[in-house]
Parts: structure tokens; C-alpha cells; sequence
């Protein structure tokens, strides 16, 4: 089974992360395979939107994957799998075509992270989000704090980050994390008539607009806090407290 699956259809740059028995969690082969599908979509003149989603109905992503993860223990190896992700997302953060997250499910801890690397954020009704890495005594290690602070009222972004807990879409909606909440009855069509509009202008138009909006940042500044943060994080990987707290939720009933 492909752990990432990449689709272009009707101008959008499908990539969906594909272990839905795994609640989509990253490992270092999916690390390897996302960097791959953002380049080739890059280069595909028939894609004008990015949209990044999670395979099944339950998750979009759960951050990664601690069953394989838990094997790195200093802080060097945290450095080398966080780094190679921030890697990953600045591409996302960075990529010269619009670029939404659709939240089909939930969306904790690194799978926020990815989130907060695209333009725009749509969720399903039921999602719940949250930056829960505090829980595990580390901070955001993928460039996600970096990202979510660029991505709505840095004072909500604060709130998110330090409280560690989850939220609904709505309160999501509510705090400008989420562009908006799709329909119960039928999320997927509600979603597709949401982003008919973007896939049917032209695709220069697309990527000039996408460009103004790169212009509003430093990208070698945004990469320097970034890079702050994976170092934050992969300092905290290597204490104790970190490394009990993956032991008790992976001893979860």
C-alpha cells in the first residue's frame, strides 16, 4: 500500500496521507514521500491548488508516529528526523501555488503542523485540533509554532500552542485557524463546491496572488525560526520527561 497517495484532478494537487489504520501518522518513509509529491506537483503545469487531506474517515493526521519514533532517544536523532520534516513543511509553507489543508479528521499534535504549512485550513464538523506536543513534554519540532503564528492572530496561535489541548472545528472557525466548517450531511461535495472557484481561474493568476504573499515574508527569517524551533524541540526529545510520557501513551489501554 502506498503510504502517500498523489492525485490530479480538475487542477488540484491531491496528497493524501495514506495509513488511515495508523490514524495517518508520519514515519521516515512518509517524510521521503511527501517531499517527493511536492516536487513533482510543483513542476505539474496542470495543477493550480494543493490540497493536503488524510486517507479514511478518522483522522487527518496524528502527528508522528511514536510506535516508530520512540526509538530516537538523544538529541541528535531527534535533530535528524525533526529537521528532515521542518524541511518538508517550509516546502509546504513556501510552495508557489495555493495550498489548503482539508481536515477530514482529527488533526493533533505534527498533523497540526502540517496544517498550519498550508494557506488555508477546511475541516469536516467533527474535527478535533490541537498542538498536543506539550502533553508529551516537547514543543512543535516540524516548524508548526513558526507557521501557526504567521497563520492567524498570534495571540489565539499562543493560546493554542501553550494550553496543549484539543478543540472543535468551530472554535477553531472562531479563533481564525479554520477558513471554514463544511456541512454534515455531505462535507466532501460541500467541499468541492467551495473550491470549484479557485480551480477554475487561471493558473498564473493563481500563483501571482500566492506570490504577494510570499512577498510579506522573509523566508530566510521564517527558516531561521523554524530552525529554532526543531533545535527547541529536539533538545526537550532527549530529557526524561519526554521520553516517559511516550512510554505511558504507548502503555495507553
Amino acid at each position: 500500500m502506498e503510504k502517500v497517495k498523489v492525485e490530479v484532478e480538475n487542477g488540484i494537487g491531491w496528497v493524501i496521507l495514506n495509513q488511515p489504520e495508523r490514524y495517518n501518522a508520519i514515519d521516515h518513509d512518509m517524510i521521503g514521500l511527501i517531499g517527493k509529491a511536492l516536487k513533482n506537483l510543483k513542476d505539474d503545469d496542470g495543477v493550480k491548488i494543493l490540497v493536503m487531506t488524510g486517507a479514511g474517515e478518522k483522522s487527518f493526521c496524528s502527528g508522528g508516529d511514536l510506535s516508530v519514533f520512540h526509538q530516537l532517544h538523544t538529541e541528535n536523532e531527534a535533530y535528524e528526523m525533526l529537521s528532515k520534516m521542518g524541511e518538508v513543511l517550509f516546502k509546504i509553507f513556501s510552495f508557489p501555488k495555493p495550498t489548503i489543508a482539508l481536515l477530514n479528521g482529527v488533526a493533533v499534535g505534527g498533523g497540526c503542523e502540517i496544517a498550519s504549512a498550508c494557506d488555508l485550513r477546511v475541516a469536516y464538523s467533527n474535527v478535533k485540533f490541537g498542538f498536543i506536543q506539550g502533553t508529551l513534554g516537547i514543543t512543535t519540532g516540524w516548524g508548526g509554532s513558526t507557521f501557526v503564528m504567521e497563520r492567524m492572530n498570534p495571540d489565539s496561535a499562543f493560546e493554542i500552542l501553550t494550553s496543549a489541548i484539543k478543540y472543535s472545528a468551530q472554535e477553531g472557525y472562531e479563533k481564525g485557524f479554520i477558513q471554514k466548517v463544511l456541512g454534515t450531511e455531505d462535507p466532501l461535495n460541500d467541499f468541492n463546491e467551495w473550491i470549484e472557484p479557485f480551480t477554475t481561474k487561471n493558473s498564473a493568476v493563481q500563483q501571482a496572488y500566492k506570490q504577494r504573499r510570499l512577498d510579506r515574508y522573509k523566508l530566510s527569517e521564517i527558516k531561521q525560526r523554524v530552525e529554532k524551533e526543531i533545535s527547541d524541540c529536539a533538545r526537550l526529545w532527549a530529557t526524561d520527561d519526554h521520553h516517559q510520557a511516550v512510554k505511558t501513551f504507548l502503555n495507553r489501554k
